[in-house]
């Protein structure tokens, strides 16, 4: 994580958690010459709407520009919104959620020839997973350490 993230989630994450909504993710990033701050945010058990993101990130924008000292070494623009249907499970409540649920896998090195595998997350522990996927014409269960998952998220089936 980044110094600007370890600094600014303890402050902002109090204040979304009174809203009644979580902090799913945070991303400090430089693209095209420009700093973001990304805040992904949402609300269970329903889904965050548009005025509820409005909101957050005006309570957001007005705490962050009261910190001293100011956590960010040059201008930046602020980016609040809901992580997607396809957002990343990183939490112990996303993996609870994505309980057979269909998801995206990335892996570090190959299983069976392949890098990449959508299934239906059928278990989890700390060591491993099991995904149900299709094989042809079939289904069937293929276990992944969780140690070579590079990143796991939500998906959608067609």
């Amino acid at each position: 994580m980044s110094k600007v993230i370890d600094l600014v989630r303890p402050v902002i994450e109090p204040l979304i958690n009174e809203h009644g909504d979580m902090l799913v993710d945070m991303e400090y990033v430089t693209e095209k010459g420009k700093k973001y701050l990304r805040i992904y945010v949402d609300h269970e058990p329903d889904r965050i709407d548009i005025d509820e993101i409005a909101t957050l990130s005006e309570l957001v924008s007005e705490k962050l520009d009261t910190l001293n000292p100011d956590p960010f070494p040059e201008p930046y623009v602020l980016e609040l919104s809901s992580p997607g249907a396809e957002r990343p499970i990183k939490t112990p409540a996303d993996w609870k959620r994505a309980l057979n649920d269909y998801v995206h896998v990335a892996l570090y090195q190959k299983i069976k020839d392949k890098k990449m595998y959508e299934g239906t997350l059928k278990s989890y522990n700390d060591d491993e997973i099991v995904l149900e996927i299709k094989d042809k014409t079939r289904r069937k269960a293929i276990t992944v350490p969780r140690k070579l998952i590079a990143k796991i998220r939500f998906a959608i089936e067609f």
